[in-house]
């Protein structure tokens, strides 16, 4: 292609997985320099820095007259304080400060429902691209609806592919569109009458209805991850880049940083290009795109690049920096790496952050819930030592906060995995349960269910946590409870391996009735049926979600009752191996 007039050039900026992680992250980096291993500590991105790279790569794309497109494919949502404390409303307001030009729809985005993603939507000034998502038999009863929202580019039902946004003009004009996890109900949280389509039958769909419309220059915003890209990029032809995101790829060689070294950028699967620009807001990926007339990308140059600040720390405490030899030396490797660029915070979005949101989150860090007289140790399956000390008191806080509200729940179950931490002597922060402990925002469900359904759930948690008789997913399904006592016998015959069921009621501990309804509470995730709690499916009525996240119950519980640390907790498991 010898005439550059018959090319459309870009410049292509992403960030993914990003999490809430709007503030810089200490990072602590190995530095292999003249035989010497070098481990000084850097802050590492963050949205004020992503914004001052991004305005570079946007002046420097104007100035050679490339059309600049910036995109964010998934999971914004959840991993700190941020999201905890505000529950998407600093997501909107530094992403709008970041001026992204599209946005995927990831997974995390829909741990608490639809109703987030539709309060998120209608404060964004950018597209939410979630291809996909089968937004036409919504409910229009809701309080916050998806499917009347412009800026919601979902699936399209009559035309069976995705809605998709253009930018450029003429021969120049790019289609993007966006997918996400087919498979949400399994890992998310979406209302029922919000389905997902088969990604990759959409997305076959899309590209040929693109097409028919006189555009042939293609980029997919994909939360699918980086496996499922690289497949799709095999599967379907027409495609010029994926973006991709929920796998948090760092595609490229970081392993003289110490961080690793993953496929290099770009992967290129038959003509298609795939990349994944990490974690975290550490990173930004950014390419220079040339597609030809006919749509298929002729030149394709870049590189994710890890975003530092100017100062870095040889020891942890970071109480001065040090001018000594070692210190310009480590200076001098970074500020010379490739792959590393040393910027400033743009003053306009750290601000946003520094005004609106970073005291409450500095308040939350220092106000003290409880002082724990003890630790409280945490497992997730018993051991020589005992049971968890903190999944029982998590379960009485999703008992005790949605019996406040009204709710007539009887009892409740928590996964273990679940719990992240065990609690140590001392202060116990706001910060401590919502950062640490229960650091996922996941509302806790009420729901009906039968007496012999109980018992399926706690033996389906525990062979799947134990592996007895099934491939289980991992130890984190064990059950711990409030309100409920049982015996699970391992040897006994799949089905039949909880006994002594009893439930506390009426001040007192009662069989279980296998045929009577009981009211229970659990958080969404497990409600789902999730990881050997299949046993959900039998629900005859759907469940009910609070507002109330796992780590809102818990806090209410320990500020409402904080003498409840100090009696010994007891959790009323046997089991039997004969």
């Amino acid at each position: 292609m010898n005439n550059t007039d018959k090319t459309t050039s870009i410049t292509l900026a992403h960030i993914n997985d990003t999490h809430s992680y709007f503030e810089p992250t200490s990072l602590q980096l190995h530095l292999q320099i003249e035989g010497e291993t070098l481990s000084p500590f850097v802050s590492a991105g963050g949205f004020a820095r992503i914004a001052t790279r991004v305005a570079q790569l946007r002046s420097d794309a104007t100035r050679m007259q490339k059309e600049f497109l910036f995109v964010h494919a998934g999971d914004c949502f959840q991993g700190t304080l941020y999201f905890s404390l505000f529950k998407g409303k600093v997501n909107v307001d530094m992403l709008n400060a970041l001026q992204i030009d599209a946005m995927a729809l990831g997974n995390h985005e829909l741990d608490m429902g639809n109703e987030p993603v539709a309060r998120f939507a209608k404060r964004i000034q950018f597209p939410l691209l979630a291809g996909n998502w089968d937004l036409s038999n919504e409910s229009p009863d809701k309080a916050h609806t998806l499917a009347d929202n412009p800026l919601i580019k979902a699936y399209n039902s009559t035309a069976q592919c995705a809605r998709w946004i253009v930018k450029g003009e003429g021969q120049d004009r790019v289609a993007l569109f966006g997918v996400s996890i087919d498979k949400m109900a399994d890992i998310a949280n979406p209302d029922w009458d919000t389905p997902f389509i088969n990604a990759v039958d959409v997305v076959k769909q899309t590209v040929q209805a693109i097409q028919a419309s006189g555009i042939n220059k293609i980029i997919l915003i994909s939360h699918l991850g980086y496996d499922q890209d690289l497949e799709l990029a095999e599967k379907v032809d027409g495609i010029g880049v994926i973006v991709g995101g929920h796998s948090h790829v760092l595609q490229g060689d970081f392993s003289d940083l110490g961080l690793g070294k993953q496929d290099t950028y770009g992967q290129k699967v038959n003509d298609t290009y795939v990349v994944q620009a990490g974690y975290y807001a550490l990173a930004l990926g950014h390419c220079d795109i040339e597609f030809d007339q006919s749509g298929r990308v002729v030149r394709f140059q870049g590189q994710n690049e890890l975003l530092l600040g100017r100062r870095l720390f040889l020891d942890a405490s970071m109480n001065q920096a040090g001018l000594d030899q070692r210190y310009l030396t480590a200076c001098d490797y970074l500020n010379q790496h490739p792959l590393v660029v040393v910027c400033k915070k743009d003053p306009d979005v750290h601000a946003v952050l520094c005004e609106k949101y970073m005291p409450q989150v500095r308040e939350m860090q220092q106000q003290v819930v409880v002082q724990i007289p003890h630790s409280l140790r945490h497992v997730r399956i018993p051991d020589e030592h005992g049971p968890s000390q903190v999944a029982p008191l998590v379960a009485r806080g999703f008992y005790e906060a949605m019996r406040k509200r009204g709710y007539p729940v009887q009892f409740a179950i928590h996964n273990a995995g679940g719990v992240r931490t065990s609690i140590q002597e001392g202060p116990l922060t706001t910060a401590d349960i919502v950062g640490q402990l229960l650091p996922f925002a996941i509302p806790v469900g009420v729901y009906q269910v039968k007496g012999q359904v109980i018992a399926m759930l706690l033996e389906g948690a525990i062979n799947n946590a134990t592996n007895n008789g099934v491939d289980g997913t991992g130890s984190g399904s064990f059950p711990y409870t409030h309100h409920l006592q049982f015996e699970y016998h391992a040897h006994l015959p799949k089905g039949h391996r909880i006994r002594q069921l009893r439930i506390y009621e009426n001040n007192q501990w009662q069989p279980v009735d296998a045929y009577r309804n009981y009211y229970g509470a659990s958080s969404a995730y497990t409600i789902k049926g999730k990881e050997g709690y299949d046993a959900f499916s039998e629900l005859t009525e759907t469940p009910k979600m609070s507002n109330l996240t796992m780590a809102d119950t818990f806090v209410e519980l320990l500020t409402t009752n904080p003498k409840i640390i100090d009696k010994p907790v007891s959790y009323d498991f046997f089991s039997y191996q004969e």
